[in-house]
C-alpha cells in the first residue's frame, strides 16, 4: 500500500467568499474534501486511489491523505483505511464531506463496503456538499471539474489523466501482483498528483466560491439583457439535459464511455 501525506500551501480568502448551500453552512475547517480514482468493470472492482484533504485554520494549510493499492490483496485494506480516516475525522470535529459529482464516488465505495462487509453509513455520519450540484443550482447548467477550475483561475501541475488510462492501470494492478514494481515512479507520482489536485482544488473552489460566482452571475445578467433569445435557447437545452441526465454529470458520462471502451479492450485481452 502506498500511503502519501502532503501539506499544501493555500491562499487565504475572506470568509464572505466561502460556499454556503441553502441547507448547510460550514467553514472549510469543518469539512473533508474527498475524491476517488476507481476501477469499474460491470461492477466496481476496486478503489485505486483514495484521496482526501482537510483545511487547517491555524496554519492556513491543506493536509492531504492518499492511499493507493499496489495489488489485489490490498483492495480490502484500502477500504478499511478509508473507514478509519472518516471515523478519525468525525472525532476531530469534521461535519461534512465536499465532493464534485460525489454520487459516483459514494456509489463505488458503498458498493465495495457492502461487498466486503464493512459497515459504514455516510448519510448518518456526515452532511454532503456536491460542488457540481451547487454550480448547477447557481448557473442552471452543468460543468466538469477541469472547466470549473479554469473558471476559478486554477492552474494544474502535471498531466491530465483520462478515465480509460486509469482503468488500464488499475486493471493491471489487480491482475499482476508485480506490475506496480515495474511501473515507473514518475507514473505513480503523476496519478497521485492528479488525485491530490482533485481534492485540494475542491478546497480552493469552496473557499473562493462567491468571489467568482458573483462575478459570473453579473456577467450573465449583462449577457441576458443583450440577448434574450440566446437565454431561451439555453433554457431549452437545459430542459432536454435534465430529462436525459438525473445523476451522472457530463464529465463522468465521458469517463464512463472511456471506461466502456477500455472494458472491451480488457475483455478481449482476457
Amino acid at each position: 500500500m502506498i500511503i502519501r501525506e502532503n501539506i499544501v500551501e493555500v491562499e487565504e480568502v475572506s470568509k464572505e467568499f466561502m460556499l454556503h448551500t441553502n441547507e448547510i453552512n460550514r467553514t472549510p475547517e469543518d469539512v473533508i474534501f474527498f475524491d476517488l480514482e476507481h476501477y469499474v468493470y460491470k461492477k466496481p472492482k476496486c478503489i485505486g486511489v483514495f484521496g482526501a484533504c482537510i483545511y487547517n485554520n491555524e496554519d492556513k494549510k491543506i493536509y492531504v491523505t492518499q492511499y493507493m493499492i499496489e495489488n489485489k490483496n490490498e483492495v480490502v485494506d484500502l477500504l478499511i483505511l478509508a473507514k478509519k480516516y472518516f471515523i478519525n475525522m468525525k472525532e476531530a470535529g469534521k461535519k461534512a464531506i465536499v465532493t464534485f459529482s460525489g454520487n459516483n464516488d459514494f456509489t463505488v465505495i458503498n458498493y465495495l463496503f457492502k461487498k466486503y462487509n464493512i459497515e459504514y453509513d455516510f448519510s448518518i455520519e456526515y452532511e454532503s456538499i456536491d460542488i457540481q450540484k451547487e454550480y448547477e443550482r447557481e448557473r442552471k447548467t452543468s460543468i466538469g471539474l477541469k472547466n470549473l477550475e479554469k473558471l476559478f483561475d486554477i492552474h494544474r501541475e502535471g498531466d491530465l489523466i483520462s478515465g480509460s488510462n486509469l482503468a488500464k492501470t488499475f486493471h493491471k494492478v489487480l491482475k499482476d501482483r508485480e506490475y506496480i514494481m515495474r511501473m515507473p515512479k514518475e507514473k505513480i507520482e503523476t496519478i497521485l498528483l492528479y488525485n491530490e489536485q482533485d481534492v485540494t482544488n475542491l478546497c480552493v473552489i469552496f473557499k473562493k466560491w462567491n468571489q467568482y460566482i458573483i462575478n459570473i452571475e453579473k456577467e450573465n445578467e449583462e449577457y441576458n439583457e443583450k440577448d434574450t433569445e440566446k437565454e431561451n435557447e439555453e433554457d431549452t437545452e437545459k430542459a432536454e439535459y435534465n430529462e436525459d441526465i438525473e445523476i451522472i454529470d457530463e464529465t463522468k458520462k465521458i469517463d464512463m464511455i472511456e471506461e466502456s471502451e477500455i472494458k472491451l479492450e480488457v475483455n478481449n485481452v482476457i
